[in-house]
């Protein structure tokens, strides 16, 4: 063999590779989708920073004159400014 027909031969062996490779590719079932519920039910304790801030926001402008809500947005504030700590979030 010359080596222009080693080269089709092996261009049309590569061509068929992918082509197989491809097929069995598609035709492969789809995986189930992930059930983000489970994950959620898995959530470590509730912090009640964050039911306050939930609260407050639901107060709307009269949150800006209750305390409870001005102490928990400083804390919120403290916490996301802070440099990290050894504390595991």
């Amino acid at each position: 063999m010359d080596e222009k027909m080693l080269a089709r031969l092996g261009a049309i062996v590569f061509v068929a590779l992918a082509i197989t490779a491809t097929v069995i590719e598609m035709t492969r079932p789809k995986p189930a989708p992930v059930d983000t519920s489970v994950s959620s039910a898995v959530a470590p304790a509730a912090d009640p920073l964050r039911a306050e801030l939930s609260r407050c926001q639901l107060l709307g402008e009269a949150a800006e004159h209750d305390s409870d809500c001005l102490r928990a947005w400083a804390e919120n504030r403290r916490r996301f400014l802070a440099p990290a700590t050894s504390e595991a979030r």
